[in-house]
């Protein structure tokens, strides 16, 4: 069946990276706009990033921008956040969405999603 599979999460020390992959399985990424999104314990959604179907347009919340990259490898079936210099309030669990389109991708309705991965920030 077609999925979405997250991965890369893990316990990190403030200041520190990880990169999270979003795998695609049974379909081809090539039609779809991926976006990343966390929600923490007692918070809302909130949208990270999004990367178009051809790349050429990335978004990244305000709270993320200079720290976190969004990138895609259509052959990989695979988009990447790369997040550098980790914060504690990054920490959330993350899960990526295929989209026709970035925009709006925070509240409309995804065409496929994944499980999610834990990403937590602490010393």
């Amino acid at each position: 069946q077609k999925q979405l599979v997250e991965s890369g999460g893990g316990l990190v020390q403030p200041g520190g990276s990880l990169r999270l992959s979003c795998t695609a399985s049974g379909f081809s990424l090539d039609y779809y706009a991926i976006g990343w999104l966390r929600q923490a314990p007692g918070k809302e959604r909130e949208g990270v990033s999004c990367i178009s179907r051809s790349g050429n347009i990335t978004k990244y919340a305000d709270s993320v921008k200079g720290r976190f990259t969004i990138s895609r490898d259509n052959a990989k079936r695979t988009v990447y956040l790369q997040m550098n210099g980790l914060n504690p309030e990054d920490t959330a669990n993350y899960y990526c969405a295929a989209h026709v389109v970035c925009t709006n991708y925070i509240s409309a309705r995804a065409q496929y999603w994944g499980q999610g991965t834990q990403v937590t920030v602490s010393s």
